[in-house]
């Protein structure tokens, strides 16, 4: 038990260390609103599609490509996003709240805060598999919160412009190119390889840092019910079913802390970018963020816990 715990805390707690010290340069101002906001376009554009890149290159794609694990991601990750929809639907009325509720609850940060549990676990060499359904979940987050926000506030989506932006994501961007690697046997120059490496050892701390300094816990007051529907949702509802469910269906290993890391981890934090420019309910989506990401050090270390103890990785 105590072995259990020690190895759950060691999955979380650097995480929050990292995220400590962000919170901290912004106390201290080291960096502006604006210079955070920059720094974290750049980690999204430039480390984290390297990051998808090494994770990826240099395995065996069998290895990377788990069917079993991608039609249960996909499925599960489908059928919360439904039963979130019906829920909110019959507890919300306003059409803004209603997309952000939806998309706070069925869509986790699941690269910034979902991979280094993985790494913490596993060590960077082992990713392949997480990598991979990185490359098929995101977009399929992307594509749900286009539908629904756009819903929402009355439009019909534009599925050409939601497929341009996927094209153009910069994660997808990464794992297509080392997917590529994978498949046509491309060997980087060493140096090149060395150089990947170091930006994919980066591109986590980095996030972590960024996301803990873009904490903002002074707008809380005004969301109320919504917020604590969303956070225990999302924190809560969403691992009790989806990890019962994978752990039944048995799935262990990176397998199982992969999904781990998709349902147990907080709103994403592109979430509140996307409702605010679509006229969704911005302070709520923001509110969601900032909560479920300062509880998940907690239930993120109970779910990692409850699994190891039952033996399940």
């Amino acid at each position: 038990m105590a072995e259990n715990f020690i190895l759950s805390l060691e999955a979380v707690l650097p995480m929050f260390i990292l995220m400590a010290v962000g919170v901290a340069v912004k106390r201290f101002r080291l960096l502006s609103a604006e210079e955070i906001k920059k720094l974290n376009h750049m980690v999204f554009v430039v480390f984290f599609p390297v990051l998808m890149f090494s994770n990826l290159y240099g395995n065996d794609i069998e290895e990377a490509v788990d069917g079993r694990l991608i039609a249960f991601g996909v499925t599960a990750v489908l059928l919360i996003y439904f039963a979130t929809t019906a829920f909110v639907l019959a507890v919300e009325k306003h059409p803004r709240s209603r997309g952000a509720m939806i998309q706070a609850i069925y869509r986790s940060n699941f690269v910034i805060m979902g991979i280094p549990i993985a790494v913490n676990m596993f060590g960077h060499g082992n990713l392949a598999v997480t990598a991979m359904m990185v490359a098929i979940i995101i977009p399929l987050y992307n594509v749900l919160a286009v539908i629904t926000l756009e819903i929402f506030r009355g439009s019909r989506p534009n599925f050409a412009h939601i497929l341009r932006n996927l094209i153009k994501n910069p994660l997808i961007i990464g794992a297509v190119a080392g997917i590529a690697a994978v498949v046509s046997g491309i060997q980087l120059p060493e140096i090149l390889e060395e150089t990947t490496d170091e930006m994919a050892a980066v591109a986590t701390p980095m996030a972590l840092v960024i996301l803990g300094a873009s904490i903002d816990f002074r707008s809380m007051e005004r969301c109320g019910r919504n917020l604590l529907i969303c956070v225990a949702g999302r924190l809560l509802v969403v691992p009790a079913v989806g990890l019962t469910a994978a752990a039944l269906l048995g799935f262990r290993g990176i397998a199982y802390v992969t999904l781990l890391a998709i349902f147990a981890s907080p709103t994403a934090v592109s979430s509140f970018a996307m409702a605010e420019a679509m006229d969704s309910d911005g302070q709520l989506a923001g509110n969601c963020v900032v909560f479920s990401t300062a509880f998940a050090c907690f239930t993120m270390f109970f779910w990692i816990f409850l699994s190891k103890s039952l033996g399940l990785f």
